[in-house]
């Protein structure tokens, strides 16, 4: 039974910097205000109401959590210590800055339960950071990683590729650099132009270029097979949707989308079943197959891609099978001449 996630919002507090492309309240949709003891215990109580059986994991997210005065860290933590005890929240999260983590902050995290702490990496180009404002350099993410780890905590990152100097090679090259630090998990936040930042500022002078959606889909879906291929999970591509982001005038640019992870995902079918499509005579009828739970995937937004194989190769899709036999990457197809299968992790 998956884990219930039981959340809360601490939009910029803690945070020393104020990030080009950073609008937390925009962003979380949420005030920067701390949430007290009693509504702590009370959501957490309501959330396991709401779903009797279900483990429960407590995750602060946004905000700079270990920049935080340590006595609001703990004011954060301390109702959490009896439901730990008792072994009803059996995972903390927190998000935090990479250079706003030290050996006694893990140290301390450790002892109060956390168990995951997601790093807002955004890029491991040194040049990208100074663009974007970060306030710290690629040397500071390795350092976090390793307080953490000493400390017997799982280390997740997020990225964002088309920062300020950015380029598809430096996205894919920070994530590789992020790859060998073996984090738990990932998230792809491709940059967005939000009004009211530093980054908006310059993208109306002209002196920014937001990354378009076609270009975010080609190196965002790079980046989920590369993570894939490392068996790291990608917990989410884009920002969340909020009522605050969907405001008009809030998103000035950039490669929104309200379902981008699922458009990368059928982009990764849809190469697999391209090749396998280039091997067959234009006019055939075909039979593909998948996992039952990538169908979707593999049929792509509005039959995207059953549309495709017949515009590029002149194929006729007649059915798209699910086939428990498959592994969840694996594309087959099959026609009067045999059936082809490929990996999408192997192209």
């Amino acid at each position: 039974m998956k884990t219930l996630v039981v959340p809360f919002f601490i939009p910029h507090l803690g945070c020393p910097h104020r990030c080009v492309f950073c609008d937390q309240e925009k962003i979380a949709g949420a005030r920067p205000i701390l949430p007290s003891p009693h509504e702590i215990t009370a959501r957490i109580h309501e959330y396991r109401g709401s779903a009797p059986g279900r483990s429960v994991e407590v995750a602060f997210f946004g905000g700079t959590f270990t920049a935080l005065p340590r006595a609001d860290q703990e004011r954060l933590l301390a109702p959490l210590q009896p439901l730990i005890a008792g072994g009803e929240v059996v995972k903390v999260r927190v998000s935090t800055r990479p250079d706003a983590v030290s050996a006694d902050d893990a140290s301390f995290l450790k002892r109060m339960g956390v168990r995951l702490v997601e790093l807002g990496v955004q890029s491991m180009d040194d040049e990208v950071l100074e663009l974007s404002g970060r306030g710290h350099q690629a040397s500071h993410v390795e350092e976090a990683f390793r307080h953490l780890k000493k400390a017997g905590i799982a280390v997740g990152a997020q990225l964002m590729p088309g920062l300020p100097g950015d380029t598809e090679a430096r996205s894919l090259a920070s994530l590789e650099r992020v790859l060998k630090l073996e984090p738990a998990c990932l998230r792809i936040y491709p940059a967005l132009v939000l009004e009211g930042t530093e980054l908006a500022r310059r993208y109306r002078e002209g002196g920014y270029a937001p990354l378009s959606l076609p270009a975010a889909v080609t190196v965002g879906k790079q980046m989920l097979r590369a993570a894939l291929k490392h068996g790291v999970p990608v917990l989410r591509i884009g920002l969340h949707p909020s009522i605050e982001l969907a405001a008009p005038g809030v998103v000035l640019a950039g490669p929104e989308h309200p379902a981008l992870g699922q458009l990368l995902e059928s982009e990764l079918y849809y190469d697999a079943a391209r090749v396998l499509a280039a091997e067959i005579p234009r006019g055939s009828r075909v039979v593909l197959s998948c996992h039952p739970r990538r169908i979707s995937d593999l049929i792509g937004q509005r039959r995207r891609n059953l549309a495709r194989l017949k515009e590029e190769f002149g194929i006729e899709v007649a059915a798209v099978q699910p086939r428990e036999g498959l592994g969840r990457t694996v594309v087959a197809l099959a026609w009067g001449g045999g059936e082809r299968s490929v990996d999408l992790l192997e192209l």
